[in-house]
């Protein structure tokens, strides 16, 4: 099982996934950015032998996949799992990932840095994931020489990530706020707290499904655990006024809000073409109507929101089909997908 295809009961599902990324990269040769491409190979040696010499069961559980092998549409559909990062799909040196079986870890090599292990997790979970980015992080600091300052900490490509080297970061579902026109309120005040807001594929990406991403911002002069403590407190106080905003929708406009949810069910039951965006947007109707009772499936037909909203991405849904489509088939091809995997309610 996928780690994205557990299900996940935190604050009503509103908090979709917790990440870790740690920056690391080795002393003795250049930042990627000015790596030559004998210099990205035998980095790329080095720390797959690294991960491989290491005296832990969990390596058995690992990938590693040359990235220069595989098609572009293989790219942007990791990119869209939250695998890797939009700069790793545009690097032109060697580079690689080594990624374990349930894609909640993995390792990009030569992406802005040497290394960016990245950790994922079900819900509100940080803590669980920096565990897990440590136990990766410990495997290969046993066997390289990480270029690292004691008083600056890490040294990474991008000032921002110098110190930890770390950034931590929820996804969060906020469709009241953003339909209400309250979330841009909360945003100007989010970046005091050292804290910044994104689409749901990272930096330079759209919102779609009011889907966000909410990360540190902060790296140098203050802990991981610190960071994770500051990023929580604030996210948890913007789920409160999230729940605040739904629970005085459903009081004071009860009818409407059924009205819309059932209208986007209705929709993508029977719909034939079916853009990205627009299916982004009515399934965040229905995980809201899920999550507050609204609507209601069978036991035994609960669905995944989230993961169906993964299998629509572009380049995800042309691997479903098995061929390359153009976007009037994607569109065709993702009303489908979505009418033969929504369930039917009950009453």
């Amino acid at each position: 099982m996928k780690w994205y295809e557990k299900e996940n009961e935190t604050y009503h599902g509103i908090i979709i996934s917790s990440r870790i990324r740690l920056a690391r990269n080795l002393r003795k040769y250049n930042f990627p950015s000015k790596l030559s491409d004998d210099d990205s190979i035998k980095v790329i040696d080095i720390i797959s032998d690294a991960i491989a010499s290491a005296s832990d069961h969990a390596v058995s559980l690992f990938e590693k996949i040359d990235m220069q092998n595989i098609s572009q549409i293989d790219k942007i559909a990791m990119m869209e799992r939250h695998i890797i990062s939009p700069i790793f799909i545009r690097d032109k040196i060697p580079s690689a990932l080594i990624l374990s079986k349930d894609e909640s870890l993995s390792i990009m090599i030569n992406e802005e840095d040497h290394i960016r292990i990245q950790s994922m997790e079900i819900g509100m979970n940080l803590y669980t994931a920096l565990a897990n980015a440590y136990h990766v992080d410990d495997l290969l600091e046993e066997k390289l020489d990480v270029a690292f300052d004691p008083s600056l900490g890490y040294l990474t490509a991008c000032p921002t990530n110098v110190g930890t080297g770390m950034r931590a970061s929820y996804m969060i579902h906020l469709p009241a706020l953003e339909t209400t026109g309250k979330l841009r309120f909360l945003l100007d005040a989010i970046g005091k707290f050292g804290l910044t807001v994104r689409g749901m594929h990272g930096e330079g990406s759209d919102a779609q499904g009011s889907l966000f991403q909410i990360s540190n911002q902060i790296t140098l002069g203050v802990t991981d655990e610190e960071i994770i403590d500051n990023l929580t407190s604030v996210t948890k106080q913007i789920i409160e006024q999230e729940l605040v905003v739904r629970n005085k929708l459903i009081d004071e406009k009860r009818l409407e809000f059924e009205d819309a949810v059932y209208r986007s069910y209705g929709i993508l039951k029977h719909v034939r073409i079916l853009p990205s965006k627009e299916a982004m947007t009515l399934l965040s109707d229905i995980k809201l109507g899920l999550e507050l009772g609204i609507i209601k499936t069978a036991e035994e037909k609960k669905i995944n929101i989230f993961d169906l909203m993964t299998c629509i991405q572009p380049a995800n849904l042309q691997k479903l089909q098995h061929k390359e489509l153009n976007i009037e088939d994607r569109d065709i091809a993702r009303a489908t997908f979505i009418r033969e995997n929504l369930p039917d309610l009950i009453e």
